[in-house]
Order: C-alpha cells, then structure tokens, then sequence
C-alpha cells in the first residue's frame, strides 16, 4: 500500500516540475502580469463565495443582492479573456 502511495507522490512531483518548467520556459512574469493574474485569481474566488451564498440564500432582497453582484464579477472577468 505504501508503495504505490509513494509512486503516485513521485507521479505527482514529477507533473509539478513539468508544469513548472513549462511556465518558466515562457520567461518570467512581469510585475503587471502577476498583478492580473492576482486580480483574475481574487474575482474567481469572490466569484465563488458569491455562488455558494447564493444557494444557500432565501430572502428575497439578498438573493437580489447576491445576483447583482455575481452579475458584476462576470463582467469584471470578461475583462479578462
């Protein structure tokens, strides 16, 4: 049992360098670029938060609210593709 949990942590490490290696073969990230990528990253997650509360929600009005708001991050996101 141990073995094969050790294989596939091997497995996994070797995907992570490859990953990282495909990233750093495109040079580094400009301090814009990171930037973005930050801001994608924090409206993705905001996007998120927003669903799951959204599911959950029951009154009328913050379920507008909720709505509106998701409306808002989708738009926000389309900025970025």
């Amino acid at each position: 049992m141990a073995r094969g949990w050790e294989s596939k942590d091997v497995e996994s490490q070797v995907e992570a360098k490859t990953t990282v290696s495909a990233a750093s073969a495109k040079g580094p990230k400009t301090p814009e670029e990171i930037r973005r990528d930050q801001e994608r990253l924090d409206l993705q997650l905001s996007r998120t938060r927003i669903v799951n509360d959204l599911q959950t929600a029951t009154h009328p009005n913050h379920r507008k609210s909720l709505e509106a708001a998701l409306e808002h991050l989708d738009k926000q996101l389309a900025k970025f593709d």
